[in-house]
């Protein structure tokens, strides 16, 4: 038998297999839905405010000591 038709074969028995697998994961059922309430409202629960104001008052007070050190040092070069 040639290796082409064997090769053939294979893809054949692969693709049944996925087939006949994944099917059963398509058609399942679908979660039940939860029994207890989200932890803020409204769902989806993002941080979105926690931590950016921090960010950007910290990311500000970097700026404001790097243009310091800045016009320091051009100070003490001339």
């Amino acid at each position: 038998m040639p290796i082409a038709l064997k090769m053939k074969r294979l893809a054949y028995i692969c693709l049944i297999i996925f087939v006949v697998t994944g099917s059963q994961s398509l058609f399942s059922a679908p979660p039940p839905p939860p029994t207890t309430k989200p932890p803020c409202w409204p769902p989806p629960c993002i941080p979105i405010d926690g931590g950016i104001s921090a960010l950007i008052i910290a990311g500000a007070a970097y700026g404001a000591k790097k243009l310091h050190d800045k016009k320091k040092k051009a100070s003490e070069i001339a």
